[in-house]
C-alpha cells in the first residue's frame, strides 16, 4: 500500500483516478478549491462515494496557498505525487492570462517546493495536447519543438515542463509528465464538448460548431487515461533519474463534425448545428502519437471512440 496525494483530486480525472487507486488497495491525498468556474455540487458529486473510505482523505483549499500545500505534506507520509490542479480552458486563458499563470505555474511551483523540502522525488503532472499548438507535422511526437504555443494555458502547461526538469535535474526529481490528448468520460465537466452537446442533444437544442466541422481532436477515454497513469507510476516505481514525457491520446483524430454526428447516432436524434467563426486559440488538430508510451510503459487505448460516447451517454442519462 502506498500514500498518494492528488491535487485536483475531485475534479474529472482526479476522481477517476482515486477510484481505482483505492481498488487497488492505496490511501489518497487530495487537494482540490472547488472552484465557480463549474457547479462545485458536480465535485461533491464526483466524490461521495470516497468519504467514508477509512484511506481517503480531503484538503480543501487552493495549490496556491503554500502554507496549506506545506501542512499537507507534514500531515500524511506520502510516497508518490500525481499533480493534476489546473485552470483548464484554452479560450478563458486567453481572457485572463494572469490567474492562468498564477494558479497553472506558481501553484505547481508550491509543489515542487513542498516536495524538495520533505525529500520526496516521485511526480506525474498533467500536460496537455496544447502545447503542440498548430505543429504542421503529424502525428504529434513528443521530441517535437513546441515552442510555439497559441494560448496562455498552453503556455502554461509548457513552462511547467521546462521547471519539471530544472527539479529533475537540481533535486532528483523522478518524473514523468503526460500530454492529455482531450479526455472525456464519465465526470468530464460541463463546458467540455461531449458533455455539453451530448446535454443540448438529448433536450433538442441546437449545437454550435465553430468553423466548418473539419478540425480534429484526439478524443481519448477516461480509463485509457487512468491507464496511463497507473503505467506511468509503475514506470518511475522501477527506475531511476527518470524525466520523461508522454503522450496519452487514442491516435484516431475524429472531426467536430463527425463527433457531433456520433453523439446524434447513439442518442437517435439528427442534431442541428448553427455554424460559427472559428475562436481565438482553438488548434486545427490534435492527434498523439502513442509510439514513445506503448514502447516505454506499455500504454495501449483499448475504448473506441463510438464506444466511449456510448458509455458516456449511459452514464449521463443515469446522473
Amino acid at each position: 500500500m502506498k500514500t498518494f496525494f492528488i491535487t485536483g483530486g475531485a475534479g474529472f480525472i482526479g476522481s477517476n483516478l482515486t477510484d481505482r487507486l483505492l481498488k487497488l488497495g492505496h490511501k489518497v491525498v487530495t487537494i482540490d478549491n472547488f472552484c465557480d468556474s463549474y457547479d462545485p455540487k458536480l465535485k461533491e458529486r464526483n466524490i461521495e462515494n470516497f468519504k467514508c473510505n477509512p484511506n481517503y482523505k480531503l484538503y480543501i483549499g487552493d495549490i496556491r496557498d503554500r502554507e496549506k500545500i506545506r501542512q499537507v505534506f507534514e500531515c500524511n507520509n506520502i510516497d508518490f505525487v500525481i499533480h493534476l490542479a489546473a485552470l483548464a480552458g484554452v479560450r478563458t486563458s486567453i481572457d485572463n492570462p494572469q490567474l492562468y499563470l498564477d494558479v497553472n505555474c506558481i501553484g505547481t511551483q508550491n509543489i515542487f517546493e513542498e516536495m524538495k523540502n520533505h525529500n520526496l522525488k516521485k511526480i506525474i503532472m498533467a500536460s496537455s495536447s496544447s502545447v503542440y499548438g498548430n505543429c504542421k507535422d503529424y502525428p504529434f511526437t513528443e521530441n517535437m519543438c513546441v515552442d510555439y504555443p497559441i494560448s496562455p494555458y498552453a503556455a502554461s502547461k509548457k513552462s511547467n515542463e521546462i521547471m519539471g526538469y530544472v527539479y529533475h535535474n537540481l533535486y532528483d526529481f523522478n518524473m514523468v509528465l503526460l500530454r492529455f490528448f482531450t479526455v472525456y468520460g464519465p465526470r468530464q465537466r460541463p463546458d467540455l464538448a461531449i458533455n455539453k452537446f451530448t446535454n443540448l442533444i438529448i433536450n433538442n437544442e441546437p449545437v454550435t460548431m465553430y468553423g466548418d466541422g473539419t478540425t480534429l481532436r484526439d478524443y481519448t477515454y477516461i480509463d485509457d487515461v487512468i491507464d496511463g497513469i497507473i503505467k506511468s507510476v509503475n514506470y518511475i516505481e522501477c527506475n531511476s533519474n527518470v524525466y520523461e514525457i508522454f503522450n496519452i491520446g487514442s491516435s484516431n483524430p475524429i472531426s467536430l463534425k463527425d463527433m457531433i454526428n456520433t453523439i446524434g447516432e447513439v442518442l437517435d436524434v439528427e442534431p442541428e448545428v448553427i455554424q460559427l467563426p472559428m475562436q481565438l486559440g482553438d488548434v486545427n488538430m490534435t492527434y498523439a502519437s502513442i509510439d514513445k508510451a506503448r514502447r516505454i510503459i506499455g500504454y495501449e487505448p483499448k475504448v473506441s471512440f463510438l464506444d466511449g460516447v456510448k458509455r458516456f451517454v449511459e452514464w449521463y442519462k443515469n446522473n
